[in-house]
């Protein structure tokens, strides 16, 4: 199936997707910041730009979108019929990368909690998902100097 914008038109339309302030992130952020606790946005001396990181309890969190990251057993995870040369690749390059970034900051000492774009729709389950990551202790030991 042949695209119907030429390639400019796609590469604009292309760059206009956010990659930081989404809905879902936002959903996010407002769920912690009702839970009372504080986290900065996007640090980027961390592997992989966490959305949120909590410092003080060395966790982090991941807002990833189904289609970009290719959530398994998601209707919105799976690639599109059309250009699957370009796509298949592309969607497993990001989910190397996510894996990567995900073990980096493990051998930190960063616990990590991965939270897909469709799980922000129940917002109690998310909520109560979101507090039992914060609320857990933290019992991983310092291996590097990341902070």
């Amino acid at each position: 199936m042949a695209d119907r914008l030429s390639p400019e038109r796609r590469s604009a339309l292309m760059k206009m997707v956010p990659t930081r302030n989404t809905t879902p992130e936002l959903a996010v952020r407002r769920i912690l910041s009702k839970l009372g606790y504080r986290y900065r946005l996007h640090r980027r001396d961390l592997p992989g730009t966490p959305d949120l990181v909590l410092a003080s309890r060395r966790k982090v969190i991941f807002v990833n979108g189904c289609f970009w990251h290719s959530h398994p057993n998601c209707s919105k995870g799976r690639p599109p019929k059309s250009r699957s040369d370009y796509w298949v690749p592309k969607l497993k390059a990001n989910q190397d990368r996510d894996t990567r970034n995900i073990l980096t900051l493990q051998s930190f000492g960063w616990e990590v909690l991965v939270v897909w774009q469709c799980e922000t729709k129940d917002a109690v389950s998310l909520g109560t998902k979101l507090e039992t990551f914060v609320a857990e202790t933290h019992t991983a030991t310092v291996r590097g100097k990341l902070r």
